[in-house]
């Protein structure tokens, strides 16, 4: 029987097995961020060295200020603490580390794919879920824990189970007013956060042979929110032009006779800008229509959970999105701070003003630069948004940086469960187009309407 593209990764990483199903997996990128204080103080502990700095690369992201690039601007000293931890724990221990200041600095699962670190056929693995964005390069990618990092930074290796597979076709082609983000939302509309537990995703289909490299990253970072595993476009063309290669890969495919334990198609001509209303990604429809009832849940448990959602976000149910006001914009994060994000922004901000706060915040200092030359930054600046400096920042607020209690935020970002975007924020989760059409308007409505 055939194999599919994650089965042939794994297969060929595999150390040892063991009976029980478990297998030692060779690592060939390991990222870390400030978090992974936890696992170098394990490594201290034991008197253990890092096993691989070649293969091992640090990107200071979630705490870093977007307002500055000096540690010492830091007014927070736990924050500040942190930083200054990773920078000396990379200093200490030997591995290649992007610090606040450095120009490679950026979100790891940003910076990374543009440096070319991660390549087609890797294993790749990080402490942060969203590690499954880089599986748009064709590489196996997915997030760890605190444990799992310190194995890895002492062998190199981690044990893993080989989860289902599960193939989502995207039929047709990808509606011009339509981008990654909305066919990732409509997805997870359909099967639900816990539709891909347990199973490693791959996306293919037409729609996906034609979506350029960076959309591909926007959907397979929002893999683990339908929660899979991980996500995985198989490379082509696009991949070889986004890594500036001629290379191919002619092994890296799913084969036609694969067994998938799950397949999902969804017609891409279909879906249009989407908008989270509720405390879940799944908890997602199309702008232009109207916030559901609790009433109209499919079952009793939906309809508890929707009535909990309604009830923190301050809605009641039947209310037409263009008529629910937004406080503030956020642009940025893993999922949407890329430089086509910011491009697709700035066209809809040319020549207008924003009407309520909007903070935008590059994926890399790379993009931030690439931005700055093109003038995407006075376009920013001229319409009245804030336009900082690269990192997390209020995607998940470990900086400081959140949206304050009972405020309606429209946000790039990729989760919007209670308090994520700071406590009692209420989060709307909108592409690139629609945060500025909300930025305008003040309210949940499409670039298209404007």
């Amino acid at each position: 029987m055939g194999r599919t593209l994650f089965q042939k990764i794994l297969d060929n990483h595999t150390v040892i097995g063991r009976d029980d199903g478990l297998r030692l997996m060779f690592v060939d990128r390991h990222y870390f961020h400030e978090g992974s204080f936890h696992a170098f103080n394990i490594l201290r502990a034991r008197n253990l060295p890092l096993r691989r700095p070649d293969l091992t690369f640090g990107f200071g992201d979630h705490y870093a200020p977007t307002d500055s690039r000096r540690v010492t601007d830091v007014a927070d000293p736990e924050v500040r603490g942190i930083i200054e931890t990773f920078e000396s724990n990379a200093a200490a221990y030997g591995p290649t580390a992007f610090r606040l200041a450095d120009p490679g600095q950026g979100i790891v699962h940003v910076a990374a794919p543009e440096m070319g670190l991660t390549r087609p056929g890797m294993t790749v693995v990080c402490g942060d879920s969203h590690t499954s964005t880089h599986g748009a390069m064709g590489a196996l990618a997915f997030g760890i824990g605190a444990s799992e990092v310190a194995h890895v930074l002492a062998t190199q290796c981690i044990w893993q189970s080989a989860p289902k597979q599960m193939r989502v076709w995207f039929s047709g082609t990808l509606r011009p007013d339509a981008t990654a983000k909305d066919l990732a939302l409509a997805l997870i509309a359909r099967i639900g956060t816990g539709g891909a537990l347990g199973h490693a995703m791959e996306f293919a289909g037409p729609a996906i042979s034609a979506l350029p490299m960076e959309g591909r990253l926007t959907l397979c970072n929002l893999a683990i929110e339908a929660g899979a595993r991980s996500g995985i476009i198989a490379p082509d063309a696009i991949t070889a032009a986004f890594l500036g290669t001629d290379q191919t890969w002619p092994d890296l495919y799913s084969d036609p006779d694969a067994a998938w334990d799950r397949e999902v198609t969804i017609d891409a001509d279909a879906v249009g800008p989407m908008v989270t209303w509720g405390t879940s990604p799944e908890e997602a429809i199309p702008l232009g229509t109207h916030i559901p009832r609790a009433t109209d849940a499919p079952d009793p448990a939906h309809a508890a959970a929707w009535a909990r959602s309604l009830d923190y976000m301050g809605l009641v149910g039947g209310e037409a999105l263009a008529d629910i006001r937004v406080d503030r914009v956020f642009l940025g994060s893993c999922t949407n701070g890329r430089l086509s994000d910011l491009r697709a922004a700035a066209e809809v901000l040319r020549g207008r003003r924003v009407t309520v706060p909007m903070r935008i915040s590059p994926g890399s200092s790379a993009v931030k630069r690439a931005a700055e030359a093109e003038g995407l930054d006075r376009i920013f600046t001229d319409a009245g948004a804030e336009w900082r400096e690269s990192g997390c920042s209020m995607c998940v607020g470990t900086n400081g940086e959140l949206v304050a209690s009972g405020e309606r935020c429209a946000s790039t970002s990729n989760r919007n469960f209670p308090g994520r975007q700071g406590r009692g924020a209420r989060t709307h989760l909108v592409s690139p187009a629609s945060a500025a059409a909300a930025a305008i308007t003040g309210r949940l409505v499409s670039a298209g309407t404007l």
